[in-house]
């Protein structure tokens, strides 16, 4: 069935906003500002740049009140109340977001340390070793058996991230300002972070989706949870002294807000680029919940690899990096991992034969989902 107009619309701003929240990002790293030594350094500054990150999903719960208040004002007139009862905005308590916003709050501020060190390419298909650990977690906290293809597809994910790692390492900082130490560090930091974005999602699951809470309203209140103990963690993180490659203020902290604040007023072109993330990520959290409604998850997991791609081509563009063809063979496996894992290609297969056929394949119905064999949806990432 062809796309209408309203669905090509959310796929589109989905892959553009979804670029532009992992370049706008890396775009204030490579930005140069004098700070407040009276030096000109790059912005390093990521657990500042986190904190933007979870205004832009607090927008999600600004959204998702208009809406609902909309709707609920469209129900009243047409007298429709019954269909307001049950929504379920003040039905359960807004605490049981605080621990996934954590976990959230510490994976996101560790990918950005990462972002920092290495490329953004690098940093988008590394983040698909969250459905490795997703894998192992569910198996181990929700009593959930793996079948063979996810297993298949979890080994060809590892076999993608062994190909794009290695391609960093071997290729060293080409093309970057980076040393080759500091690149893999950020490699690793952000598959490391992936191990508690997975832990984010093994809690939701058990803890948080019997609640039926919108997607929107979620991201909300994680977004608000994770803005507010950021913020308290920036005063410690002034007086708490690292070194380099996780510091480049004039004081060497974990995090100098006001350095980053200095440097901001001084390159407005930082405030720009800090800006494309709040916006970015609220319109990308939006578009990707409307994609899984109105078309599929699987649909939102492709286009999420197309968001990878159009990334890589930036970087390439604005040199920001080198091309190195084994990244081509990492990216293949990684997409090929992940739609085996989410049964994409199974079912892929399946239809093709099927159309191929000019008998239907029995007990493969043209409108089933993409779900396992016991309903649960598939892990996209």
């Amino acid at each position: 069935m062809a796309w209408t107009t309203y669905q090509l619309s959310l796929a589109v701003l989905m892959v553009v906003t979804g670029s532009i929240n992992t370049l706008s990002t890396k775009w204030a790293d490579k930005l140069e500002s004098e700070n407040s030594a009276g030096e000109v350094q790059p912005f390093n500054h990521p657990f500042l740049q986190a904190c933007t990150m979870f205004i832009g999903e607090s927008l999600c719960l600004l959204v998702f009140t208009i809406s609902h208040f909309a709707k609920k004002r469209k129900q009243s007139r047409s007298n429709e109340l019954a269909a307001v009862v049950d929504n379920p905005v003040c039905s359960f308590n807004p605490l049981i977001f605080f621990p996934p916003a954590m976990l959230d709050m510490l994976a996101t501020s560790t990918m950005y340390v990462g972002l920092n060190l290495t490329y953004a390419s690098s940093f988008q298909m590394l983040r698909g070793a969250v459905i490795i650990f997703t894998g192992l977690l569910s198996t181990a906290f929700l009593g959930r058996l793996l079948k063979g293809r996810e297993w298949l597809g979890m080994l060809t994910v590892i076999m993608g991230l062994s190909v794009v790692g290695a391609s960093d390492f071997i290729f060293g900082s080409g093309g970057s300002n980076n040393s080759l130490n500091s690149i893999i560090t950020g490699d690793l930091l952000i598959v490391m972070a992936q191990i508690v974005t997975a832990s984010q999602m093994v809690w939701e699951e058990k803890f948080v989706t019997k609640h039926n809470v919108p997607a929107l309203q979620a991201v909300g209140w994680e977004g608000i949870f994770g803005f507010v103990t950021l913020s308290l963690l920036l005063i410690p993180m002034y007086f708490l002294r690292v070194g380099p490659p996780f510091s480049s203020n004039p004081r060497m902290v974990l995090e100098d807000a006001l350095d980053g604040f200095t440097q901001m007023r001084n390159n407005p072109m930082i405030i720009l680029a800090m800006s494309g993330t709040v916006i970015s990520i609220a319109f990308f959290n939006f578009a990707g919940v409307s994609v899984t409604k109105e078309l599929s998850a699987t649909t939102r997991m492709v286009l999420d690899s197309v968001r990878t791609l159009v990334i890589w081509s930036v970087s390439l563009l604005l040199q920001w990096q080198q091309f190195y063809w084994p990244q081509i063979i990492g990216f293949a496996l990684l997409v090929t991992g992940m739609g085996v894992y989410n049964n994409i290609i199974n079912a892929s297969v399946c239809k093709c034969r099927r159309e191929s056929d000019s008998e239907p394949l029995l007990g493969v119905n043209e409108d089933q989902s993409i779900n396992d064999e016991e309903g649960r949806p598939s892990v996209i990432h």
